[in-house]
């Protein structure tokens, strides 16, 4: 058998990279969680931090509520963060303590398991999040590399229709570069997310995180693009696993004592049309 020669070598990587950009970009037609996984903190790695927290909220438009069948307002109350590092590791907690949903019109009808809202109002505890990320190359390196792994608990209720009341599972694969006042980063991995058919149990996506961001003082504007996808044809009619997708504009003000607002766009069917999040934290 002749071995592939390093020019064809680099061609075959170079349309796999591609392969995986595209699936990150294109929004899937398809029938979530309400929410895609937050970009790794890879300040947290930063030297001079050990500790960080933060908290806050959000405001959506145009979100949809997949196993109600339902589109309107999410309001998020309580959203959460907390990260604390030991040498190449940062063990990171999360999630939403409430959701408060507005029913504003109907895209299909309710799951069989799903409670009516007869004033259409719902509301449900948010999901919570345990993950660890461990660094991977040295300090000074032009290119950093980290992993990071971690579950979504199944504390929702799935009879209210917000969230699937399912254990998730994600492992991604990330890298940061800093040129500069300039900071970019990207990572993509596997997301293993259950599901509510008691005939296919889990559902395997594409988890994906791109952000730039540039120090300017005590400002830091970033763009964050973030999402899962949805693999194979067969399987975009699961609902309550659907692609998602949001592009994030935000801006972080001051130093160890921070505030952080983001505005939120969503590309995928069952992201937000847009809102806001806001947040504020403290590092130690």
């Amino acid at each position: 058998m002749m071995r592939p020669t390093p020019l064809a070598a680099r061609c075959a990587f170079a349309r796999r990279i591609s392969f995986l950009l595209v699936l990150c970009v294109l929004p899937a037609r398809a029938s979530a969680q309400l929410r895609p996984l937050d970009a790794l903190e890879w300040r947290m790695f930063d030297g001079g931090r050990t500790a960080s927290a933060q908290v806050g909220g959000g405001w959506m438009a145009g979100q949809r509520a997949s196993l109600a069948g339902t589109e309107g307002r999410l309001v998020e109350a309580g959203n959460w963060r907390a990260f604390w590092r030991t040498g190449r590791v940062v063990l990171e907690g999360g999630g939403t303590v409430h959701r408060f949903f507005d029913e504003q019109s109907s895209f299909a009808a309710p799951e069989p398991y799903v409670r009516p809202a007869d004033d259409g109002k719902r509301h449900d505890a948010g999901d919570y999040r345990i993950l660890t990320a461990i660094r991977l190359t040295d300090d000074g390196g032009p290119v950093a590399a980290a992993l990071r792994f971690g579950t979504r608990l199944p504390t929702t209720d799935n009879a209210v229709g917000l969230d699937r009341d399912a254990t998730d599972f994600m492992a991604t694969l990330g890298g940061r570069t800093v040129r500069g006042p300039v900071a970019l980063q990207a990572e993509a991995g596997v997301g293993i997310f259950g599901t509510r058919r008691p005939t296919f149990e889990q559902d395997d996506l594409l988890v994906y995180a791109l952000r730039a961001e540039y120090a300017a003082g005590a400002l830091r504007p970033m763009v964050t693009v973030l999402g899962q996808q949805v693999g194979r044809p067969r399987r975009r009619e699961i609902r309550g696993n659907e692609s998602l997708g949001e592009v994030r504009l935000g801006v972080r003000a001051g130093g160890r004592r921070w505030l952080l607002a983001e505005a939120v766009a969503g590309y995928t069917p069952f992201s937000p049309e847009w809102g806001l999040l806001v947040s504020a934290g403290m590092d130690w």
